[in-house]
């Protein structure tokens, strides 16, 4: 019986702290995502980008082709949209879903286009709000891929194209 017992406690013991493992790991990846977002919402690029893995991912469904890298994410995406969007403010709507190192949530973007997206697309200044979702894996604590999906058409509607 005793035997019994201390072999329930061990197997309690390794689930418990199974248990707080998860918790630590979702609490660690809420904390990278949170501040990656604060980032963001500094109007800081170079903050921003120092989030993602030297070789991390992301993709803009709408545009369908990976920027690979931090200096591309950091310049061809992030630094784009702070440019084109100086009062942008990103937060995340809802609760996230995360497993470990995998986190999805749902986001709201606001904020006025007052900047050139490229040469050949001025600022309309015009006010943007849109929605949308994104996957995002963590490795070692860097984002190793993101991925965005969200209405491009109402985006550009409401831009004037």
């Amino acid at each position: 019986m005793q035997r019994i017992s201390l072999r329930l406690v061990s197997i309690l013991v390794v689930l418990l702290f199974a248990q707080f493992s998860v918790a630590a790991d979702k609490d660690k990846t809420l904390e990278v995502i949170n501040a990656y977002m604060s980032a963001w919402n500094k109007h800081d690029p170079d903050a921003a980008a120092q989030y993602f893995a030297e070789n991390g991912e992301f993709l803009d469904a709408s545009v369908g082709v990976p920027k690979v890298g931090r200096e591309a994410a950091r310049v061809e995406v992030i630094k784009l949209f702070i440019d084109a969007v100086p009062d942008l403010k990103w937060q995340m709507v809802g609760q996230p879903i995360v497993d470990g190192d995998n986190i999805a949530f749902e986001w709201q973007f606001d904020g006025h286009n007052t900047g050139a997206w490229a040469p050949e697309t001025p600022a309309t200044n015009k006010p943007l709000s849109f929605k949308g979702v994104s996957f995002i894996k963590l490795k070692d604590g860097k984002i190793a891929s993101q991925h965005d999906y969200y209405d491009a058409l109402s985006f550009n509607k409401q831009l004037g194209w």
